[in-house]
């Protein structure tokens, strides 16, 4: 059969490096997709951006692709997957009015508040003052957060009023984040170890898969900007099953029915962002899609044919996934200045460290280099070294052997992700 996997960065690349594993697989086709990823076997790459819905659809009726799997949140909120649907293609994806629960911040708070899921208590704001004068009420630290999407770089986590001013000033006043910035939520600050939990889910079917833990800030230390992620690993063996077992029964099956109850069912991945704090699990937000980059080592472990388990989702049925038992730790290598400003097409050459078939690296913002050998980047976040190995101290080390044989001119990397686990040991 063949599939269509919408998408450009490292998440794509490596939905779309599991699916080309599959016994069902004729071809793989990735729109827009990357270089690296074209250099996948079983893969080939369409030029075709994840806004042009029109074009995708066309691509989809052309290539009679059986299933299309929407990687980024931009095409889910935006309608890509009802217009799929339309068409006739099978895909696995929410619908516009079902990604609201990452596409509006107001729109998943109400929700949880209706349906009683434990989160942080919240306010929402459009009016500048206001919305300082809730902060000064409440008292800080405090979390502001745009309402709408911004790349995972529209959270501000405020330790003092001055700070909560500058960020509710930046999106409201300053218009930062744009239309995502036009309404603000603020949000206690909710305090704990942050657990990333996906499952996969179609109406009131619903099936977790592994845990992991993200790392949001830039620096080491868990300091600077939030960024759309620095590295991840999974699972996170410090989390017990307990609590995992209420965030499903408390979280993740009431937000799946309560969709339902709402005339929205969702279907595709329904991605919580946790904090277990000392009542327990609760919800910092929800995404619609593979978290990036937990995607990248989650996957890995999965031996299930990825293909068959989406499939028996959209038919109703609750898969059996197979784990591999092992952990998959991540590093991502970034431009220097992001998430700020940064700047495009440096040079650069991989790692001449041999990775084994166990390690893969996964390409978020990259091209080859026409002109000379290698590559050349083109985003913030670069790309992604995953690594897995029977513990997570054992797949850190595999990551960081292979980042460390090289200099990284123009690039950084976090050199303790993994720290609250060994923290805690």
């Amino acid at each position: 059969m063949n599939i269509l996997v919408v998408g450009g960065g490292g998440r794509e690349h490596a939905l779309a490096w599991k699916l080309a594993q599959s016994d069902h697989i004729t071809e793989v086709i990735i729109a827009p997709g990357s270089d690296a990823a074209a250099q996948m076997m079983d893969c080939r790459v369409e030029e075709i951006q994840a806004d042009d819905h029109e074009g995708l659809v066309q691509l989809a009726l052309e290539e009679e692709i059986e299933l299309a799997v929407i990687g980024p949140e931009q095409p889910l909120t935006e309608g890509l997957a009802d217009k799929m649907k339309e068409a006739g293609i099978p895909v696995f994806g929410p619908s516009k009015a079902a990604a609201r629960l990452e596409g509006s911040k107001q729109f998943a708070k109400e929700l949880m508040q209706k349906y009683g899921i434990p989160t942080a208590a919240s306010g929402y704001f459009t009016n500048l003052e206001e919305a300082k004068e809730y902060v000064r009420e409440q008292g800080t630290p405090i979390v502001i957060k745009a309402d709408g999407l911004a790349a995972g770089k529209g959270v501000t986590v405020a330790a003092d009023e001055e700070e909560a001013f500058k960020a509710l000033e930046l999106i409201l006043s300053e218009e930062a984040f744009g239309e995502a910035g036009s309404s603000v939520v603020i949000e206690e600050c909710l305090t704990g170890e942050e657990v990333s939990y996906m499952a996969l889910v179609n109406g009131n079917t619903v099936v977790p898969l592994l845990p992991a833990q993200d790392h949001k800030r830039a620096f080491e230390g868990d300091k600077g900007p939030n960024t759309g992620g620095m590295g991840a690993y999974s699972p996170v063996p410090h989390i017990d099953e307990e609590i995992l077992r209420r965030a499903e029964e408390e979280i993740l099956w009431p937000a799946a029915e309560a969709m339902v109850k709402e005339g929205t069912p969702f279907t595709g991945v329904l991605y919580a962002g946790l904090m277990i704090t000392e009542d327990g699990p609760k919800v910092i937000e929800f995404n619609a899609r593979f978290g990036d980059p937990e995607a990248q080592v989650v996957l890995p472990l999965m031996e299930s044919d990825l293909v068959d388990v989406l499939l028996q989702v959209l038919d109703g049925k609750t898969p059996d996934i197979k784990w591999s038992g092992e952990s998959c730790a991540g590093v991502v290598v970034a431009s220097e200045g992001y998430p700020g400003s940064y700047e495009k097409g440096i040079p650069f050459t991989m790692p001449m460290t041999r990775s084994d078939e166990k390690q893969q690296f996964f390409h978020a913002g990259t091209k080859v280099n026409s002109e000379k050998v290698g590559w050349l980047t083109t985003g913030g976040r670069v790309m992604l070294l995953s690594s897995q190995a029977p513990t997570l101290e054992e797949a850190l080390r595999m990551t960081y052997e292979v980042l460390d044989s090289k200099e990284w001119d123009g690039l950084f990397y976090r050199k303790d992700i993994g720290h609250r686990l060994l923290k805690t040991e």
